[in-house]
């Protein structure tokens, strides 16, 4: 009888390989050119791979855009988080993923000039900071507008510094960002309704 043997894992596809060039070549393009700009050709010359292959693993434009920007914003549990740091705790959170993930700052070049973006950067934190938004707002039926509201401020921040570049907000330290915003995002989830 053959028996199977552990051995080491199988190196990754080709395939695999593939399918990891394109979105990485994607993402780069839809952050530099934007989703109108950026071509299947020239997205497939910067992967090293002809064009009908973009078609063949993601079938077009529309459906490779929405592979490269699946993001998991990697939120904290919302029953893990302090209802009175949940500003500091969400602003030191997307100020480090932002930092690290070119990924975010294309998807919110795309979603400032495209409606598939603009929709795909809603989905994301509908289904993402809602939840949050709804465990510790004193008003379950408010969330939506908490959550809009936060976003406002992270979003702002992410387009001044990320994509605008404003020289004031590239300089500030991320310590001195959490300082000032920590507390508006802190008072939009927490805070008693305006009278």
């Amino acid at each position: 009888m053959n028996q199977r043997t552990s051995g080491p894992t199988a190196p990754p596809r080709r395939s695999d390989a593939t399918r990891t060039a394109i979105l990485d070549a994607a993402r780069e393009r839809f952050a530099a050119d934007g989703y109108e700009r950026a071509t299947i050709r020239a997205i497939a010359k910067h992967a090293n791979i002809d064009p009908s292959m973009v078609m063949r693993y993601y079938g077009n434009k529309e459906g490779l855009f929405a592979a490269a920007v699946a993001i998991d914003l990697r939120l904290p549990e919302p029953g893990s988080l302090n209802r009175d740091e949940v500003g500091r705790a969400l602003v030191t959170h997307f100020l480090d993923m932002w930092e690290e993930n070119e990924v975010l700052t294309a998807l919110l070049r795309v979603g400032a000039t495209n409606q598939a973006g603009a929709e795909r950067m809603q989905g994301i934190f509908a289904d993402q900071l809602l939840p949050l938004a709804r465990r510790v707002c004193p008003d379950p039926e408010q969330a939506p507008a908490r959550a809009a509201l936060a976003s406002s401020q992270l979003l702002g921040l992410a387009l001044t510094r990320y994509v605008l570049r404003f020289e004031p907000a590239v300089a500030l330290a991320p310590e001195e960002l959490v300082a000032w915003l920590a507390p508006t995002v802190q008072r939009y989830l927490t805070a008693p309704y305006p009278a």
